[in-house]
Parts: C-alpha cells; structure tokens; sequence
C-alpha cells in the first residue's frame, strides 16, 4: 500500500470509526440559508416523476428505507445530498424544484434529474430529462423568482446567494449513455478519451460560470466515480470477456482523464477566473473505490452485487417493481444496478465533509464557513 493511499485510507476512518451510519439530528439553524443541487440519478429526488423517461425511481422498492417512502430517489433511502443537507443542519430535505412553490425556493432547491449529462444529448436513449444546461436555465429562472422576495434588490439577494452552497455532480451518463454507447451515439468517433473530456470541460466551464453570473460563490464540484465497477459493468464487462470480477477498466481510465480536468478547472475558477467565488473538489473517484477496497472496514459484506436487480451481479436489470430486495440494505454498497445504498451515500457525505481525505483544496465544512 503506498504511503498516500494509507493516509487517505486513515484519514477516512478517523472521520468514520465508531460512527453509526446515520445522521445525528440536525442543527437548530443550517450553517448556510440554502442549497442548491444539479446532478443526475445519484441525487435526482423526484424530478424526473412525471417524464417520459426510463430513468425514473418512483415505485417501489426504491425508497424502502425513506421516512417518506417512495420519492423518485435512485436508491434505499437517502442520497448523498440528503445526508449533506442534514450534517449542515437543514430541518428539511431540499425538494426537488418541479415541487417548490412560493418563498421555500430561498432554502434551495434540487434541480437533478435522472439521465442528464453536461451534454445535451446524453440520456436521450433512455427518454426525457434535464440536461445540465436546461437546469442552469431552471435555476436562472428560480433567482428571478427569489427576486420578488428582495423587492427587487439584485445586490441583497446577491448577497443572500454568496452564503448558500452549490452542488453540482455531472459526467456520469456523459459516459455511461453517451461515449460508451457507440450504437447510439457518435462521440466515439468523434472524440478519443482526451479530446472528449477538454470537450465536456469546454462546456461545464460555461455552465458553472453561469451559475455564478446568477449568485454562485460557493461551490462543490464532484468528480465521477469509479464507473467501470458499478454491477452493470461488472454484469456487463465479465460476460464478454468471460471472466469474473474485473472492473471495466477501459471506462475507469476514460473517467480518470475527465476527473484530472475538473481537478484543474476548480484551481483555475479558484485562481481568480471567477473573483469572489470558492470551489471544492470532491474526488468520487478515490472515494469510492476506497469504500470497495475497503467494504468490511465500514461493515460492507457484498461490494459487487446491487442489493436490487436481476442476472449477473444483480446488475444486468436494474431494480424492478415491486421486487424483492436484499434483507439488509446496510451490508450492500449498491442499492442496484447503478447506484449506492443510503448506507453507501451518508459514509461519503460524512467523508467530504470535515475532512480533506477526498476533498480539495479545503472540505465542505471549511466551504460553509467561508
């Protein structure tokens, strides 16, 4: 084990030991006055209901975990923005914006939606969606809104703005349902692995400039995971190649060039590119491998296999409904097919947020004190 992962790996579990996997009761007041969410099915929390769409969560047994049951969330129970919506003391969690009505857009708003992309084309082959630039363009229309609460104040609602955090978690289907799918898409051929990630920094660098010409200042940008491992690939990848579980690594070494320029495109934001604002890291990548690597260290007997699914590694189907799932979602890091367990997500959440094991240049707690 080199001497950097072994700092890493001790790092998350000082952060981790001897903490059950659940949040304690939030704070009387939230560290920041709101959130505001833009992703994809990893923190999608009912936007993508009532789409045309395969990528949607709202039948059971999704949600089996949930206080409120069935929600359109992509997992067990909670996501990774739920958990971090509590650690930083939110009584509520952050809606989905298709449900905000009136003055609650001031606490935040989630704007994911299962299947999008940076790209706008990704995700088409599974049905309708929010692509991230249609999401910045809901959040422009949301400020707009909150205007009317400032009487028309720009620099008091700026003010207001330069307090909340912004996540933004994209790339993944950029991969999954777009480069890697060469019978539907033309990205392969058009891109290698370099050329394809400057492509989707060119386009993501607009999109969160964006976002701060409407008010963003602090600001999580996550890397992708180790997507190549999830049970659909491994289901996937091994049938193929007649082997048993081999990680795809074709995809994971994709993924490593896009994450190496996100990593620069947050020291260049934070370099002065865009004044004022603060950008954090979150590298995915390195923090889920470290969970699997690691599984019985945070109580995960099963790593490979979704607790939800059907064939090969309960990933070749991702979870149907009104199936059955695993007994205890807590042994499981994959809910299904894609996806983490509730169990999975607040391990993370609780990683990134008071320590720099998987965090750069500073942790989200250092972020909401800002």
């Amino acid at each position: 084990m080199g001497i950097l992962r072994f700092v890493l790996l001790v790092s998350l579990s000082l952060v981790l030991f001897g903490l059950k996997t659940t949040v304690s009761q939030p704070q009387q007041q939230a560290q920041v006055p709101c959130l505001f969410i833009f992703g994809d099915s990893l923190v999608d929390n009912g936007n993508n209901n009532r789409l045309l769409s395969l990528a949607r969560a709202n039948y059971r047994p999704y949600g089996i975990d949930f206080p409120q049951g069935t929600t359109g969330r992509f997992t067990n129970g909670r996501t990774y923005v739920d958990a971090l919506a509590q650690i930083l003391g939110f009584r509520n969690y952050i809606p989905p914006y298709s449900r905000i009505r009136g003055q609650a857009i001031l606490r935040g708003a989630n704007f994911a939606s299962g299947a999008a992309g940076i790209r706008d084309e990704t995700g088409d082959n599974l049905g309708a969606h929010t692509s991230m630039n249609q999401q910045v363009e809901l959040y422009t229309s949301a400020v707009q809104q909150m205007l009317r609460y400032f009487r028309g104040d720009t620099n008091e609602l700026q003010r207001y703005l330069s307090r909340c955090i912004f996540y933004s978690g994209m790339g993944s289907n950029d991969y999954l349902n777009n480069y890697f799918m060469p019978d539907f898409y033309s990205t392969s051929t058009n891109f290698n692995d370099k050329t394809f990630a400057q492509s989707l920094i060119n386009n993501y660098t607009q999109q969160l400039t964006r976002l701060y010409q409407f008010g963003a200042r602090k600001v999580i940008v996550t890397g992708v995971g180790q997507i190549g491992c999830i049970p659909y690939q491994l289901a996937r990848y091994n049938n193929l190649n007649n082997s048993t579980g081999r990680c795809n690594d074709k995809i994971n070494n994709a993924i490593v060039v896009f994450n190496s320029q996100v990593k620069k495109l947050v020291d260049r934001l934070n370099k002065g590119q865009l004044k004022g604002a603060k950008f954090v890291y979150l590298d995915s990548y390195k923090s889920t491998y470290d969970l699997a690597v690691n599984g019985a260290t945070y109580g995960f007997e099963v790593v490979d296999k979704g607790c939800c699914g059907v064939g090969r590694n309960n990933g070749q189907i991702t979870c149907l409904p009104l199936q059955t799932p695993c007994p205890d979602r807590t042994k499981y890091l994959f809910w299904d097919a894609f996806h983490p367990t509730e169990t999975a997500n607040i391990l993370l959440a609780k990683s990134n947020f008071n320590s720099r094991a998987y965090a750069y240049p500073i942790n989200i707690q250092e972020l909401a004190n800002i």
